[in-house]
């Protein structure tokens, strides 16, 4: 999920301040109160309104099975997903689960090239 702009808090928290009722405001933007409560704390406490990092570290699985990923899946097309998961174990050494797996396929879009 992709964080709000900053020009979009910018004008939530100027309603807010301009006396602008919260429920009002949340209706207009199209956000929760409590979205509105964080902003306002973080202008206040920070005076700015900058996103936050997502919080956890990056999927270094996923990350490494989809740059890797594709030549194994030209060479053994018709493989199943458990199968997949065996033969990236065999030549990487990594052990990835079946869901891991069927993440990595979706997100290159190779079933998508398939149907089309």
């Amino acid at each position: 999920m992709k964080a709000y702009s900053q020009d979009l808090r910018k004008s939530i928290v100027r309603a807010v301040e301009q006396g602008y009722p919260r429920k009002e405001v949340a209706r207009l933007f199209h956000v929760s109160q409590s979205t509105i409560k964080r902003y306002l704390k973080q202008w206040k406490e920070e005076g700015n309104l900058v996103p936050k990092p997502i919080p956890g570290r990056p999927p270094e699985k996923l990350a490494s099975l989809q740059a890797g990923l594709r030549p194994q899946l030209e060479k053994q097309p018709d493989a199943t997903l458990l199968e997949h998961c065996e033969f990236w174990e065999a030549r990487g050494g990594m052990k990835v689960s079946v869901t891991t797996m069927g993440r990595a396929i979706r997100r290159l879009g190779v079933m998508k090239e398939r149907l089309s």
